[in-house]
């Protein structure tokens, strides 16, 4: 069985409830991956979650570590999760650079995914931050230097320009998303699926690994409901088959997905 580490997808939220005179406080840990995670566990992958609070100390320091994935997907993560350890913030002791040995992971035959988010890519105000690491080395896509998130509450289409084999028996017509993170295409990649003038999907080889991004959501947020559980009016797959597809899941491979 194959090894995929999805790291981030999980946020916690502080609130202040204010009644006349008298405040409280109450605070909620959620995460967004299980759409994701079921869809390819559910067709034979070993999936491994490591959420954002837990992923700034244990996601892998070296390559023998990453080694033991298939493939590794960073969704709704920021780079300096990865890029300020505690030991380095708080101590000021030297760490190995996670987002090299991402690049080197790739370059020497691993396969990576980004899924958008508001702190994947650019994000929101800037502070996903991936632009300047070598992560942006090997992916498929250029990463703004400002914030990047287009947000289409009234919804905007995604739309299929290439006959890619990653996205072969989902439908054409894909229903609507609510926002994306905008970027721009790499010579080198090929861009299977646009939203407005943007990538959604993209892929590209560096070295003897493979990359790819989808630049919306996985989860609800810019993903509807009904796409994300694979319920959608317009009869596509859902979340479920796009994650099949791209990440390889459904019996094939990592290198049947990401080509």
């Amino acid at each position: 069985m194959k090894k995929v580490l999805l790291a981030g997808e999980s946020w916690m939220s502080y609130t202040t409830h204010v009644k006349g005179f008298d405040s409280f406080y109450t605070s909620v840990y959620e995460t967004g991956e299980k759409w994701l995670k079921k869809a390819l566990e559910e067709n034979g992958y070993d999936v491994e979650f490591l959420p954002n609070h837990l992923a700034a100390e244990k996601f892998p320091y070296t390559m023998e570590e990453l080694k033991t994935y298939s493939c590794v997907i960073l969704s709704d993560i920021g780079a300096n999760t990865l890029m300020l350890p505690s030991q380095t913030f708080t101590k000021s002791i030297k760490m190995p650079d996670r987002t090299k040995v991402i690049r080197d992971y790739v370059m020497d035959g691993g396969a990576l995914l980004m899924i958008g988010g508001y702190l994947t890519f650019s994000g929101v105000d800037a502070k996903g931050k991936w632009h300047d690491t070598a992560v942006q080395e090997v992916l498929p896509v250029e990463v703004l230097t400002v914030d990047d998130r287009m947000e289409h509450c009234d919804g905007i289409s995604p739309v299929v320009v290439k006959d890619h084999v990653s996205l072969k028996g989902i439908p054409e017509k894909w229903p609507d998303v609510l926002g994306y993170n905008k970027t721009i295409p790499k010579p080198e990649a090929e861009v299977a699926v646009m939203i407005g003038d943007d990538p959604l999907v993209a892929f590209s080889e560096y070295g003897k690994g493979k990359s790819a991004v989808f630049t919306s959501d996985c989860a609800p947020h810019w993903r509807r409901r009904s796409f994300a559980n694979g319920k959608d009016t317009q009869n596509l797959e859902g979340y479920h088959g796009l994650a099949d597809k791209v990440t390889g899941a459904n019996g094939g491979s990592e290198d049947e997905a990401l080509q």
